[in-house]
């Protein structure tokens, strides 16, 4: 009995492993190629000749599809081009894959409305460069097909620099440069039309308007954020970016800043040898005078924050919440002149911590024992006046001494963390809570892009902060952090927003190791 069933099973798996083998092919699921190719994909096979679109080049696929971004109701869209944006997964991931294609289909291009969906036989088209834009010539307007309206439009929010070192991402794309100045400053009556200058302190655009657009001939703003179609056009053999806007609602007009008499340029977060001590106080702040002040008549002051540890509670007070989360040092006494830097810090002014080089002949307007003593008003004795952990932490400066929850800082810089809310820092609430920041090179007070408040540092696209440097696990590498940047006294504008410029230090360093060299420019009046 035994040996029939054995049979009997190996006659099954004979049977089916036949039944296998001779699967039909008509048993088969078959798999087609996506008719669409992605703006990413045809941009990457660009490479500035002629490139005639066919099946094979582009993987057997035949058109694109994508969103509407041109816009013809304001009369400011160049002729003929219907733009197209569209995305797509890059490596399995969700990086942003956001791009801009301009399809020349002539005068019908003004028959298709922002947000509009549409699939479009590219096949046989020629992507080339007509007057510097990149485009798709060679495709009449029957190849469009309209499949949807009203569909919503990503709309990345870009500073210059970043345009300009891949144009290629952003040409022919929908985007919001922010927070940006016009140079020169518009004179009353002075209108939209024409080639204007704008400088968002990461680099400076044109903005250009058709002398026929409908708000051509409105005021234009001194400072705004801006939305519309990038463009490239070379000349004199460099590649300049040109923002076309779509309407007049695409300009959002920001109150002019006001300028800080002191900006941060620099700062020693962590020195070699021991934090815990109360001889010890190494770490101190660089700042810059953009203007001659008496301390004694206007006083200033710095506070520092430290959100080291794993169970912070949020800072309800923002820069006044104290206890180990805020120091505060008064600047009361004293006199500086425009241009000119000077220090605020530890009483022990060693340059690169223990055995180093005595700085105390630089200017000093504060320096106190802060491992032994409060701050002024709030803030507990700490070992680090400004923190080296793996959390947020930041410098703000104020005018006066009075700093409550609603004080708005004159400069900010914040730095650390492996996110930008790692310590607790911001909360949404209600009610929201966290540091107040200010208009700068690095933070704004209104979102770019939903045009709402966000007053706190990681509150919307405020996430920028400059990263941890060397530490004393690694002292040889420089730790002190010296920024570079040009800064208008006059608008309290950013020409060229502050960048990293490390020293590399040694305990032999001296004052002009900090202050020479590659750092902070102010712009006389």
């Amino acid at each position: 009995m035994m040996k029939k069933t054995f049979k009997y099973i190996g006659l099954v798996v004979v049977t089916v492993s036949a039944m296998l083998s001779c699967k039909r092919d008509s048993d088969y699921v078959a798999g087609s190629v996506s008719p669409f190719i992605s703006n990413f994909d045809l941009k990457k096979a660009f490479k500035e000749t002629d490139l005639t679109l066919t099946a094979e080049l582009m993987k057997g696929a035949t058109s694109v599809k994508g969103v509407v971004v041109s816009d013809f109701s304001a009369g400011n869209s160049p002729v003929g081009l219907l733009v197209v944006q569209n995305s797509r997964l890059v490596g399995g991931a969700n990086i942003d894959s956001v791009r801009g294609m301009a399809i020349n289909i002539g005068n019908d291009a003004a028959k298709f409305a922002l947000g509009d969906s549409v699939h479009v036989k590219v096949e046989g088209g020629v992507l080339k460069r007509v007057n510097g834009i990149l485009q798709i010539t060679g495709v009449s307007s029957s190849a469009v097909n309209k499949v949807g309206a009203n569909r919503p439009l990503k709309i990345p929010v870009v500073n210059v620099a970043q345009l300009m070192a891949a144009p290629g991402n952003y040409e022919n794309t929908l985007l919001t440069v922010s927070n940006t100045v016009l140079e020169p400053e518009p004179t009353t009556g002075e209108t939209f039309a024409g080639d204007k200058t704008f400088n968002d302190g990461f680099g400076r655009a044109t903005l250009h308007t058709e002398a026929n657009a409908s708000f051509a001939a409105n005021q234009l703003p001194a400072s705004a954020n801006f939305t519309g179609v990038v463009y490239f056009k070379t000349e004199n053999n460099v590649k300049k970016a040109q923002l076309w806007m779509r309407t007049a609602d695409d300009a959002f007009e920001l109150p002019l800043i006001k300028p800080s008499p002191v900006i941060i340029t620099g700062y020693l977060p962590d020195p070699p040898g021991t934090d815990a001590s109360a001889s010890a106080q190494y770490e101190y702040i660089q700042l810059m005078a953009t203007k001659d002040i008496d301390f004694s008549v206007t006083p200033f002051s710095v506070v520092t924050t430290n959100n080291a540890g794993s169970t912070n509670p949020f800072p309800v007070n923002s820069w006044a919440t104290g206890a180990a989360r805020t120091y505060k040092i008064n600047l009361t006494s004293g006199t500086v002149t425009k241009g000119q830097f000077f220090y605020v810090g530890g009483t022990t002014k060693l340059i690169w911590g223990a055995g180093s080089t005595n700085i105390s002949s630089a200017k000093w307007i504060a320096s106190v024992n802060y491992a032994s003593n409060p701050g002024a008003d709030f803030g507990a004795a700490t070992a680090n006046l400004l923190a080296n952990s793996g959390n947020i932490a930041g410098i703000a400066v104020f005018e006066g001494t009075t700093v409550t929850a609603t004080t708005v800082p004159l400069d900010v810089m914040m730095y650390g963390g492996s996110t930008a809310n790692s310590g607790n820092v911001y909360s949404p609430g209600p009610p929201a809570v966290g540091y107040r920041i200010t208009n700068t090179d690095y933070y704004t007070t209104i979102n770019p892009s939903s045009r709402q408040a966000q007053p706190f540092f990681a509150n919307g696209t405020n996430t920028n902060r400059l990263g941890f440097q060397a530490t004393q696990a690694n002292p040889t590498g420089g730790s002190f952090v010296r920024l570079g940047g040009i800064y208008d006294a006059n608008s309290g504008r950013w020409r060229t927003g502050r960048s990293l410029n490390n020293v590399t230090m040694s305990v032999g360093a001296t004052i002009s190791t900090l202050e020479t060299g590659t750092g902070i420019t102010v712009l006389e009046n």
